[in-house]
């Protein structure tokens, strides 16, 4: 006789397992339905959406674009602007320098007609040779510029000639002192300065004063075939604006 089986175990049917296996293969396809169904759906959502985020993306890279060609054209045209002022300036500045020179010009005309009216106008005072101003001023080195003026109305006819020299006088070293001509002009024997004219000239040149000279008084010596003039004057009126 065998033995009883224990409760413990429990004989399944065939037919169970095999509508428990296709239970679970029946959920699982209809999970990865679902999953598909979900993603159809929102691809077919967001197609849309990232088409029109495509199309805002292209049109402000377009604006983009406009804007720099934009800003590049508007940078070229400050440039040409600013060349162009430049170049503006520059010439104002030199029409306006221009027309300085030119007024000085016209000055120094009017003047020199006003000076040759008074010199041979009908009412005029007629004088012989003379020394109408003489002009010195400084310059670098320690070399002065002279500009000597001399005038004659005597003989409107005639034409004066000669030879112009001149002498500084002063202090030196605590004395009275006078620098001739040659010392004037660091030469032995150097030639006076040759005047040739009818009713004015004017004679210029460069001279050096000694270190520790303080000059007062310039004397003009003029030496003519007709004349003989000696002239003194003051250093301080002499001497022309800006001199020392």
């Amino acid at each position: 006789m065998s033995a009883p089986v224990s409760s413990r175990f429990r004989i399944v049917p065939r037919d169970a397992a095999v509508r428990r296996r296709g239970t679970s293969l029946l959920l699982a396809l209809a999970w990865v339905a679902s999953v598909g169904a979900a993603w159809l759906a929102a691809s077919y959502t967001a197609a849309p959406r990232l088409a029109q985020a495509d199309g805002a993306r292209a049109r402000a890279e377009h604006d983009i674009k406009a804007v720099q060609a934009e800003l590049d054209n508007l940078r070229q045209r400050e440039s040409t602007l600013s060349r162009s002022d430049q170049i503006s300036r520059a010439a104002n500045a030199e029409v306006q320098e221009a027309l300085a020179e030119r007024d000085e010009e016209i000055a120094a005309l009017r003047a020199d007609i006003a000076f040759f009216e008074r010199l041979v106008g009908s009412t005029s005072q007629r004088k012989g040779l003379t020394v109408h101003v003489a002009e010195f001023a400084a310059e670098a080195g320690g070399t002065w510029r002279y500009q000597i003026m001399l005038t004659q109305t005597m003989n409107r006819g005639a034409i004066s000639q000669g030879q112009m020299r001149f002498a500084v006088e002063g202090v030196r070293e605590g004395k009275l002192a006078a620098v001739q001509w040659d010392e004037l002009h660091q030469q032995r024997s150097a030639p006076g300065q040759t005047y040739s004219f009818r009713y004015f000239q004017q004679l210029d040149g460069n001279v050096m004063l000694p270190a520790g000279f303080t000059p007062q008084r310039v004397k003009v010596t003029l030496h003519g075939d007709d004349a003989a003039v000696e002239q003194a004057l003051d250093w301080k009126t002499a001497t022309a604006a800006g001199g020392k």
